[in-house]
């Protein structure tokens, strides 16, 4: 139950690129703080925030009152202690929630060849009028560009020209670290936003460093800023005297417009001055204001163009050489393989564009970070192949598409045991072995996966995704006769998902979302529908905001004829907020059904539950005292079961975080509390409402520093600390949760960086469900569940948890890079004591003598070569290199170093790949066919 830390990334100078570029500060007053409670929230079950330190005793001694009052109570009271504080505190003018005047700028038609060289020495750059006079957005939201910036926009049947010129005060004040795409590290940058219906709501974003390497993103409310998208331009950067110059070259196809004669874009430029860690926009960007996408200007004087057809072939070939030593008779302990393949684009008109990627390789993605799960819900893990990553904004709406269940593990992968035939005594008396798995593969291969979407004049966007994956099949062998045959463990399938996500006026929407997994022959298929809303004020200052989801569910399990669980389910929310201005908050209630199931394309953390919440913001944005702003967070959160209706836990949460002027050190400070709670899953007892584990009353508090990543040496740390009341019940020792990070970063020069990351967490005496279950073949256990049928086993316990990454790049240039990172995870679990759980949450002692105690190790070395030779074309060289085990009773240690010296000896399995990328773009091929 250790609740910790703030990363970095809610910092005002962010490791990530997506943090340091707009969106990452300025989505909305809501969004902002929604993040921090989202950084800070504890991984169990319905705990879903880090809480303030408050009532905790008062609520620990009656937390069965009527809690709708004390939210109330607790509102009212927030409430107005807010209001005071934007009364006495007023530190923006009057209009600061208010968007700034649009802007607008004129576009020039050419008819010219533009040279892209970074110089701008062609005439026709000072026939257009620049874009200057830019509005620092950060760390002081307000005043004028002292160093000015010109930016001019040229246009012709085919491209988009930008010219910016940023002029400076000598040559050492321009920072010009190197780093991969979309990553800017330590440098200036200059970027340009469009949005191209002017809908105010979706939007482009291309961004170039003082050393030439690209960033683009996408904007919407789904998705937010999101940098997989990846689009092919072209641009060029120089050093001019005092100055940095940029030249920017985008083609139509990069990006989708109407075909009205006159088009009428939004438009908005932004430069970073990394030295005094400045973001400026030519139209000013107020982060009091909801939005981002709204808050720009109007590009005008763009007439005639069309858009052209969009088609474009991306094939592949890759190359694979594994190794791992089996040492095991008739298996070969290396193994290769070829693989060939292809992603088309084709834009059906100018508003929706086809993206398939056929016979699809994505052998070389990182390697996810695996961890020891001792909560009752799945890991999930990040999302690192780029077709499922890149323009998926529209279907990431409402939080129902969970990408990795495509091609994920076959739904029969444990099955296969149970299937085996076993041994039995021959005629001659002895003993005659049975089947043995020869392989099980871990993941199902897509044959091919689609997706269509766009959006129309009208704000109107659709999206079409579809998958296919083929059968899947384990072998198994028989040790007698050495006969092989296959079992089946995943069928035929096909995902898919529709959407319709209708923009309205105010940074407002209307969306319908539909996913559908069906399986071919005798088992289950699964349908999700769910309906979004969001509706702001005119002023764009108070919004209300829900949703209705229904799941369905219909067939037999896999492999047998039983009925499946959960045929029809459903979800609601329901909000209300105030979305603008220095002090904001938010209302809402929702409740899943205990039948809600969304799992077969969506990701579930425990149904079953009814949630209300109230949270509050207060912010402030200017300068004041000796730190740049400031914001901070408040909230209650309170959880009932939904069947049958009982309490679950009442949460009080808060936190600060702040940026100091002179030195740039972001710092923060994350507290809560909770009265006693019923954790209905972790008994893992179904269906849920008899068996909870009681969790004592118990605070916490966080707390993290992150220096100035200006410097070539920068330090992140964090830690906290959790207090668990002692249980009377028993004569047990007191809970206790610990955790602290520490991560230093060097920059040796602007090419070669360096990154450490250590993190060590401490659970003591905690107690929970025994990992790994009962075995009926161990004696111990099945006394147990001959002694109490109906009691569930669980174990106080130790969990010691140590990560350590460390990672190195290299970048060569603007368009080549290596990158190299190490990670070991360690995880022990230590019990000394266990207890048998009866229903309503009664806890016995029992005599229990079987070691538990078990140890997780994972180790992993991602090493990867890119070189972008061409737009769009790309050379990768990746190695794997991975090992785990799992140790059990005896042979588990806390001890660090034996973990990691066990992991070392462990077998590894190394992986070495080579992929070859081509963009093939037809309007490119018809203009060279035509010289």
């Amino acid at each position: 139950m250790l609740s910790l830390n703030i990363e970095a990334t809610v910092q005002e100078r962010p490791a990530s690129i997506a943090a340091s570029c707009p969106l990452g500060t300025h989505v909305s007053a809501t969004s902002r703080t929604d993040a921090l409670a989202r950084v800070t929230a504890p991984a169990v079950g319905f705990l879903t925030h880090l809480p303030p330190l408050c009532l905790f005793y008062f609520f620990s001694r009656r937390y069965v009152v009527n809690c709708s009052r004390v939210l109330l109570l607790l509102a009212c009271w927030l409430g107005a202690l807010g209001a005071a504080r934007a009364q006495t505190a007023p530190e923006t003018p009057a209009n600061a929630a208010v968007p700034a005047l649009k802007r607008q700028l004129q576009a020039v038609r050419i008819t010219e060849t533009i040279k892209l060289d970074g110089d701008l020495n062609e005439a026709v750059w000072q026939q257009a009028t620049p874009a200057t006079d830019f509005i620092q957005n950060r760390p002081n939201p307000g005043p004028h560009e002292r160093h000015k910036t010109e930016v001019r926009v040229l246009y012709d049947d085919a491209n988009l020209y930008i010219g910016a010129i940023m002029h400076d005060v000598s040559l050492d004040s321009i920072p010009r670290e190197l780093s991969g795409r979309d990553d800017f590290g330590n440098t200036d940058f200059f970027g340009i936003f469009l949005d191209t219906y002017h809908d105010k709501i979706n939007g482009y974003g291309f961004f170039v460093t003082t050393g030439g390497v690209q960033g683009d993103a996408r904007y919407s409310p789904a998705g937010g800023e999101d940098f997989n998208w990846n689009a092919v331009w072209d641009s060029r950067t120089a050093l001019r005297g005092t100055d940095w110059v940029a030249e920017m070259r985008i083609p139509y196809s990069a990006i989708r417009f109407s075909k009205a004669p006159e088009q009428l874009w939004g438009i908005n430029f932004m430069r970073q001055r990394k030295r005094d860690n400045q973001g400026f926009f030519w139209n000013e960007v107020r982060p009091a204001v909801d939005g981002f996408v709204n808050q720009w200007g109007e590009l005008l004087g763009v007439k005639n163009v069309q858009p052209p057809l969009r088609l474009s072939l991306t094939p592949y070939i890759s190359a694979y050489a594994n190794h791992y030593p089996y040492n095991v008779q008739g298996t070969r302990n290396t193994s290769t393989s070829f693989n060939g393949g292809a992603d088309v684009k084709w834009g059906i008109n100018e508003s929706f564009t086809l993206d398939a990627t056929l016979v699809p390789d994505f052998g070389q993605v990182q390697s996810d970070n695996q961890v020891l799960n001792l909560s009752p819900f799945e890991v999930q893990y990040n999302e690192n192949r780029q077709f499922f990553t890149e323009g998926t904004e529209l279907f990431n709406k409402g939080n129902l598409f969970y990408s990795r269940r495509v091609g994920a593990q076959p739904i029969g992968f444990y099955n296969v045991e149970s299937q085996l035939r076993a041994g039995e005594l021959g005629p001659d008396g002895k003993r005659r072995p049975g089947e043995a798995v020869v392989s099980n593969p871990g993941v199902t291969r897509l044959l091919n996966a689609t997706k269509v979407s766009g959006r129309t004049k009208n704000g109107l966007g659709v999206g079409v995704f579809n998958a296919l994956s083929n059968d899947v099949y384990a072998t198994v062998r028989d040790s007698v006769d050495g006969r092989e045959r296959s079992v089946l463990t995943q069928p035929f399938s096909n995902y898919n998902i529709v959407v319709l996500d209708q923009s309205l006026k105010n940074n407002s929407y209307v969306s319908l979302i539909n996913t559908n997994v069906t399986r071919w022959g005798s088992t289950y298929d699964a349908n999700v529908t769910g309906g979004l809303f969001r509706f702001a004020n005119k002023k764009n200052s108070y919004a209300v905001d829900g949703r209705v989801v229904y799941s369905r569910r219909r067939g037999t399990v896999f492999g047998s004829e039983e009925a499946i669980d959960d045929q029809n389910g459903y979800k609601y929310r329901v909000g209300v907020s105030k979305i603008s201005g220095n002090f904001t908050w938010s209302l809402s209630q929702g409740i899943e059904s205990d039948t809600y199931n969304p799992n077969d394309l969506g990701i579930l953390f425990g149904n079953n539950n009814i949630n209300q919440n109230i949270n509050f913001n207060y912010n402030k944005y200017k300068p004041f005292w000796k730190v740049n702003n400031f914001y901070s967070y408040w909230g209650v959160d309170h959880t009932l079961l939904y069947k049958p209706t009982r309490y679950q836990g009442l949460n009080f949460y808060g936190g600060f975080n702040t940026t100091f002027t002179k030195r740039f050190l972001t710092t923060g400070l994350n507290f809560d509390a909770n009265p006693v709670t019923h954790d209905y899953f972790e008994p893992r007892q179904y269906p849920l409402g008899d068996y909870y584990v009681r969790v004592p009353v118990n605070a916490n508090v966080g707390g993290f520093a992150s220096s100035d990543y200006r410097k070539k040496l920068a330090l992140d740390v964090n830690g906290g600390i959790r207090w668990y009341q002692q249980d009377n019940r028993f004569a047990r020792p007191r809970r206790m949760g610990y955790g602290w990070g520490f991560s230093p970063r060097y920059r040796v020069s602007n090419q070669l960086n360096f990154r450490y990351s250590l993190d060590w967490n401490l659970r003591q005496n905690q107690v929970g469900y025994v990992n790994g279950g009962l075995d009926g073949s161990q004696p111990e256990d099945a006394r147990f569940r001959a002694d109490h049928p109906n009691d569930v086993l669980l174990g106080v316990r130790r969990v010691l948890t140590v990560t350590n990454t460390v990672s190195g790049g290299y970048t060569f240039n603007n368009r080549m890079s290596l990158t190299v990172r190490v990670r070991h995870y360690t995880s022990t679990v230590n019990y000394h004591d266990f207890a048998r759980l009866s229903k309503g949450g009664e806890e016995f002692p029992v005599d229990y003598r079987r070691n538990r105690d078990n140890t997780f190790n994972a180790f992993n070395v991602d090493a990867v070569y890119s070189w972008w030779f061409a737009p769009g074309s790309q050379v990768s060289i990746v190695w794997k290199n991975a090992s785990s085990s799992f140790l059990e009773a005896n042979q588990a240690t806390p001890l660090y170093f034996d973990n990691l010296s066990n992991t070392i000896n462990t077998p590894h399995n190394n992986n070495l790949s080579i992929k070859i990328l081509y963009y093939l773009d037809y309007l490119m091929l018809k203009r060279r066919t035509k010289v």
